[in-house]
């Protein structure tokens, strides 16, 4: 068995955190989430959730068609609120279907999400309403 599989074997995986026997909080094989997460594994970690959110949104059959900025703006507000919150945007969403984007930004601002985030939820209603990255970040 090689170092791999028998860390696995040793730590076991949780999906959800638990405390360790000295009671740190600690997740999959055995994750200290005491430790600063190294930038690579949050990179990868963030790659990974990145490719659930846009096949999340893939569902809507109109996502598809959006351009890539727009789709970009609407990946980037999914990973923020999640598939659940995401959903609750009804009239945001049948704006995008009927490619009403103006209306789309208007629906994204009206809301507690956009008084949460605030220059996040400008700039994204901005790309929405333009189909145009104009961040100056």
């Amino acid at each position: 068995m090689n170092v791999n599989e028998s860390i696995k074997k040793h730590e076991g995986y949780s999906p959800t955190i638990y405390e360790d026997s000295v009671g740190v909080p600690t997740l999959g094989f055995g994750f200290n989430l005491l430790e600063p997460m190294p930038k690579p594994v949050a990179d990868l970690w963030l790659a990974i959730l990145i490719d659930r959110h846009e096949k999340e949104l893939q569902e809507y059959h109109w996502y598809n068609s959006l351009d890539p900025v727009r789709q970009d703006a609407l990946l980037d507000m999914h990973y923020n609120l999640g598939d659940s919150k995401f959903r609750e945007f009804k009239k945001m969403i049948r704006a995008l279907a009927n490619k009403k984007y103006d209306e789309a930004a208007k629906e994204m601002l009206d809301s507690k999400w956009a008084s949460q985030v605030g220059d996040r939820a400008t700039e994204l209603a901005s790309i929405m309403i333009n189909g145009a990255n104009t961040s100056t970040r």
